[in-house]
């Protein structure tokens, strides 16, 4: 059995309502490395989600951010992100979501991301259109990188290595408007797919972080690639770009631009 859009938007809405009223002095920041923080927020937020999902789907197999993968069906996968944004929540800055992905047969064909601050439930299903709080959602339509604003982020620990992305962000940053660091992969992908940003790439990532904001841009008309153009995106480590169809192209010209400067391939 499949799960609804329904389903999944329930769900998120809830991860989130745990999230939203969690207690600052109850969060137990802790690091998983220098830069990379998790806090009880995450855990509560994701056994919410295993559970609801396995209790629903049971058999279903689940790839998490905290606890790695559950084996199950390969015909069902799901992408859990159950705080995109730890650093943020965990500094009281509101910009965090819930994101979820689900997969038939290796497609990706629900997707939900929940702001919990905002009350903005971003939704989509493959060959139905993306939404916001139930109004359509459309990428940009600019032609033009010095038109657009643009977002990425950066790996965690990448000091001093060449795919740190300072490259790419000085190109870019040289050749729009501006680029925006918002701390939530899957939130700066939904804000591609409803127009408010015209551009997304990340040199390193994790499918539960972009799962369910791919299928968003997607529903949205725009395309979705890794950094060379490639549409398997969701291989580990995962690379991004996103973009309607015009800056998207122009986006990965600047990047293997980046790429050949610095004497890569």
């Amino acid at each position: 059995m499949n799960p609804t859009l329904d389903f999944v938007n329930q769900i998120a809405v809830n991860a989130g309502a745990i999230l939203k009223n969690f207690k600052r002095e109850d969060l137990g920041i802790a690091h998983k490395s220098s830069r990379d923080l998790v806090t009880q927020a995450d855990y509560a937020s994701e056994r919410y989600l295993i559970d609801a999902i396995q209790q629903a789907f049971p058999g279903h197999a689940i790839i998490a951010e905290e606890s790695g993968k559950s084996e199950g069906s390969k015909e069902h996968q799901w992408f859990i992100d159950p705080l995109d944004g730890t650093v943020n929540y965990a500094h009281g800055v509101p910009l965090y979501t819930v994101s979820i992905g689900y997969a038939y047969r290796d497609e990706l064909t629900l997707g939900v991301v929940y702001d919990p601050e905002l009350g903005e439930l971003f939704s989509a299903q493959r060959g139905l259109g993306a939404t916001l709080n139930g109004a359509p959602l459309q990428v940009s339509q600019y032609t033009q990188l010095v038109d657009c604003m643009l977002v990425t982020g950066f790996p965690n620990e990448a000091e001093d290595s060449p795919d740190d992305n300072v490259g790419n962000f000085l190109q870019f940053n040289a050749r729009t408007q501006a680029v925006r660091r918002l701390g939530s992969a899957a939130l700066d992908m939904v804000y591609v797919a409803a127009g408010r940003l015209d551009g997304f790439w990340e040199v390193s990532t994790n499918p539960w972080d972009i799962a369910a904001g791919t299928l968003m841009v997607q529903e949205a008309g725009g395309v979705v690639t890794d950094l060379y153009g490639n549409p398997d995106y969701l291989q580990t480590p995962s690379t991004v770009v996103c973009a309607n169809p015009v800056i998207h192209q122009k986006m990965l010209e600047v990047l293997a631009a980046v790429r050949a400067e610095r004497g890569g391939a």
